[in-house]
């Protein structure tokens, strides 16, 4: 008994001292990471003209680039949501010859330059694309450099973040529950609609925020395939990349919009990816 507490004592002894204070070697690195990452988004609030923040954000082509940005964003993750759940599901849950293969096609455009991105949607559904040509020839159909081209751009780099997170939260719901409601007569569709969707819903929740995020914050694959267009084309970040020409402070005020959406989204998202209390 006096050897167990001897034992006991020495671990909360050793436990202390790694809850202690932390080595030089690892503060310092770490406070140079934090200031690299914080020093940008402090200046963009220091060196922000907040007396005309109203004026500028109430500038018809500011609403204009904020309305099309919400719009297309919401959109494409419908589209993501739409398409993406049962693609999730189909790889946490249906074992296939490739899907290992599946997986990392479907990730790809997490690492793919988003210019690359639009350049591959321009040769696959631009009006010579393999698709696109028999699109404008069958129905008339003109993708590229339209707002349609807007959201399938935002949908292509978005759809991988929901595909992740719900594909994550599948695997890790318990299968009795679906086992046990299949054992009482409900079908596949029933299951999945009155089990399986439930229990992920908070992966599929937390995937389509950041899929709208991701979606409201494109640039390369956008200005590529849909172009910069006032009215029709242009979202916040490229009006964001065109004020920076003519008028930076305009630039800095779209800047803070976009920001704050970040924050917002970061703030939904604190206990599903920070851990936060």
């Amino acid at each position: 008994m006096t050897v167990l507490r001897g034992r006991r004592a020495r671990r909360g002894e050793a436990a202390d001292r790694v809850r202690g204070r932390p080595p030089l070697v690892l503060m310092l690195p770490a406070l140079v990471g934090l200031v690299f990452l914080v020093l940008p988004l402090a200046g963009l609030l220091v060196r922000a003209p907040w007396g005309t923040v109203g004026t500028r954000l109430g500038q018809p082509q500011v609403l204009e680039a904020l309305r099309l940005s919400l719009v297309s964003a919401t959109i494409a993750t419908g589209l993501c949501l739409l398409f993406g759940v049962p693609l999730a599901w189909l790889l946490a849950r249906v074992p296939f010859p490739g899907v290992r293969l599946v997986r990392a096609l479907v990730t790809v455009p997490l690492v793919l330059p988003p210019v690359v991105g639009g350049v591959a949607l321009l040769l696959v559904l631009g009006r010579r694309g393999l698709v696109g040509e028999w699109l404008d020839r069958a129905f008339g159909i003109t993708l590229p450099f339209t707002t349609s081209g807007v959201v399938l751009a935002e949908t292509f780099v978005a759809m991988p973040f929901l595909v992740i997170s719900v594909e994550g939260a599948l695997r890790a719901a318990d299968t009795r529950f679906e086992e046990a409601a299949a054992t009482l007569g409900a079908g596949r569709w029933t299951v999945f609609r009155r089990v399986t969707l439930p229990m992920a819903a908070p992966g599929v929740l937390a995937g389509a925020v950041l899929c709208w995020s991701r979606a409201l914050g494109e640039f390369g694959a956008t200005i590529t395939f849909a172009g910069n267009f006032p009215g029709r084309t242009q979202t916040m970040p490229l009006a964001v990349y065109l004020a920076l020409e003519t008028d930076p402070q305009a630039a800095i005020v779209l800047s803070l919009v976009l920001l704050a959406v970040s924050v917002a989204v970061l703030v939904a998202l604190r206990d599903r990816w920070t851990g936060a209390a």
